[in-house]
């Protein structure tokens, strides 16, 4: 006689705990305030004048995606990092520093005080130039890393 067969139940997958996620939302947190006091000084430091173009909202923006490009081949091509370094670097200090809100604030200001030609250059320039920024800094870092290796 042979055992009846038993049914085999489907693995649920359930949600992470909050103590488990706990750790990445604290490190997230920390690095976020990093990212945001950073951009904050960077406005302080170079200002945008009244009617100006938003020059430091741009250029905060290339150069965390260009950092965001090397970060990215660092820790997912030439050395894994703890699991905690890309929530605190790549999704909270660098999340923090760069900013949507502010490039739409931008160009809002922008169109209100009558240049719309500005405002829609700068609307198509940022995520070019972002996106421009990761691809060369990746590749650079690539090209560097790889003459670095034995």
């Amino acid at each position: 006689m042979t055992a009846p067969e038993e049914r085999l139940r489907p693995l649920v997958r359930r949600p992470p705990s909050w103590r488990a996620q706990a750790p990445v939302v604290a490190v997230v947190s920390l690095g976020g305030a990093v990212g945001a006091t950073a951009r904050y000084a960077a406005s302080l430091w170079w200002t945008t004048p009244p009617k100006g173009f938003p020059w430091t909202t741009l250029w905060v923006n290339i150069a965390g995606c260009a950092v965001i490009g090397v970060f990215m081949v660092v820790i997912t091509e030439i050395r894994p990092a703890h699991p905690l370094v890309r929530p605190f670097f790549g999704t909270g200090v660098l999340g923090g520093f760069t900013t949507f809100s502010t490039y739409a604030v931008d160009i809002r200001r922008l169109l209100d005080e009558g240049r719309p030609g500005t405002g829609l250059a700068y609307l198509a320039a940022t995520p070019l130039a972002a996106l421009t920024a990761v691809w060369l800094a990746a590749g650079a870092t690539r090209r560097v890393l790889k003459g670095r290796q034995p």
